[in-house]
Parts: structure tokens; sequence; C-alpha cells
């Protein structure tokens, strides 16, 4: 794939908020919030019945598996095309787990991989260099990047953060006239409930509680230390669960991942993370918690 890009240079990257939102036309206007619950089984029998009633082209992708670059393209099963194998015979479905206050409400996504890729796999907390389209379900598009941007994964809606580590990264060639050529790059197709996309908020094009789709080619990754503190941000995710944005050792409503003093004990986490250099996090009272992290050593 040929782009315009001049330098790949991470340092330069001016990360991005995916599609920056928009304030409603009467802010004096209160809506209620739909129930999670019930959004949730509305979303996900939406998606489905989608899914059922389309496909995407396959054919291309399977009779030219050397050949980059190849949009996909999503199409309505009808008369003309009835033989063609329906989207929800092709995707897998990834459960996300929820807060709503005391309750924890499992909701659904959808991917689709049409290309794995050959290379990386980028962690939900990294940074890639991707195309993508976003439309919604009635076809209308809202957003689309033709030439490869940086996005940090952290800074765009859940859904989408989940499923680029379903994806991995290809190669580039540098071109005599100093544009790139892109090849073995992931491709895939998401499928978001509104929960993991915008839920109740109107967003530029796109209206409250709307299930997302987004085709995206995954071209690059950048491992990511958002605070610079030597430790990379998806291992900022103390308690494991693939979330770095609910992890707070300190309780200070800065997240790790931007925290620069994890434990709040006026160290910066770069002068306790590992000073003997062992590759192991340090731990001076041997109490199991390192020091980085333990406000009490």
């Amino acid at each position: 794939m040929k782009t315009y890009i001049k330098n790949l240079n991470y340092f330069f990257i001016t990360f991005l908020v995916l599609f920056s939102g928009c304030k409603k036309d009467n802010p004096d206007q209160v809506e209620e919030i739909r129930d999670l619950s019930e959004q949730t089984i509305a979303d996900n029998s939406a998606l489905i019945e989608y899914l059922e009633t389309h496909f995407y082209n396959y054919d291309d992708f399977e009779k030219n598996p050397d050949k980059y670059p190849i949009e996909i393209k999503l199409d309505t099963i009808t008369e003309d095309n009835i033989n063609k194998t329906p989207l929800i015979d092709q995707v897998t479905k990834k459960t996300i787990e929820l807060i709503n206050g005391d309750d924890k409400i499992n909701v659904d996504l959808y991917y689709l991989v049409s290309r794995q890729g050959k290379g990386v796999s980028p962690s939900v907390a990294d940074s890639t260099f991707v195309t993508y389209k976003g439309i919604l379900l009635n076809g209308v598009k809202f957003d689309e990047k033709v030439y490869p941007v940086w996005f940090d994964l952290i800074s765009v809606v859940r859904g989408f953060r989940e499923v680029l580590p379903e994806l991995s990264d290809g190669t580039f060639s540098i071109k005599a006239d100093g544009t790139f050529d892109f090849k073995d790059y992931g491709q895939g197709i998401l499928f978001i409930p509104s929960s993991l996309g915008y839920y109740s908020n109107n967003t530029g094009s796109i209206p409250a509680y709307s299930p997302l789709i987004f085709s995206v080619s995954l071209y690059l990754v950048n491992q990511s230390d958002h605070d610079l503190d030597g430790i990379l941000s998806i291992d900022e995710d103390v308690n494991k669960d693939n979330n770095p944005l609910n992890d707070d050792t300190d309780n200070d409503g800065i997240y790790n991942l931007f925290d620069t003093d994890d434990d709040g004990d006026g160290i910066l986490t770069s002068n306790e993370y590992d000073q003997n250099d062992d590759g192991i996090p340090d731990d001076s009272d041997n109490d199991g918690i390192p020091d980085y992290l333990d406000s009490d050593q």
C-alpha cells in the first residue's frame, strides 16, 4: 500500500481521540439514560440481524492471499447473492464484563479476521498505525481514514481497543520517492454494541445508542509507556483484567499508566521499579508488593 507519510518515528505521534464529540442542539434537554441491561439486549439483537443478512467480499481475500491492498466491502445478502456466506457464520464473539452499579453485565461484541497479519499484535494500551472506515448498521459512513494514522488504543472507544489485539501488524518498504509500501498486515471487521462505543452520547454523525461497525487495517504497532516511567503501559494493569483504565494504586484519580508516582509516596516510579537492574521489580520489605506500588516499604 502506498502512502505519503514521510516519517514513522513514534516520538512524533499525535495521540488522537477517536471521533471527537459534539454538543447536543438543545443542551437544556435532558434525556433519561437507558437501562444498560435492556440496551445490551437491543444492541445484540440488532447486531445479530445485521450479521445474518450481510456478507463481506471474502472471495477477494481467498483468491488473492498475497495481494495488497484489498478493501473490505460489506453488502446485503439478496437474491443475486443468496449463496454468499453470511457474516454470522464467520465472526468470533467476545464477551466483555461491564460494571453497572452493583451489577455485572456481559456485553457481546463480534469481530472477523479477514487477514491475520504476520507481525506482532498490540496490547489494549499500545499505539497502532491504521486505516479504517466506520459505518452504522444502516450503512451510513460516519468516519474514514484512507491514509494511515496513529491511534493510541487507550484513547479510542473500548470496543475498538478490545479487538485490535486480535490482529497483527505487517511490514513496509521505503520506495525511491520516499513513500512506503505495506504488506503482510492484518485486516478485520469489528461489530461493536453501543455500550462499548458512545452509548448515550450523540457524537458527530453518530446517534446515541448506535452499534458501530469498523473495517480496519493494522500496519504497525508501537508499545506504549504513557508516563515514561520505564514500565510498559499494559504492565501497569495491576489487576490483570486487560483494562489499564481502572488501576489507580494510590487513589489519586490518576491511572497508573499516566502516574509517575504510582504509590503516592513521593518517590518516582522510575526510581523505585528496578534499581538493581535484575529485571524484577524491587520489593525492599519482602511483603510481596513491589516498591513502586507499596507506600509502606
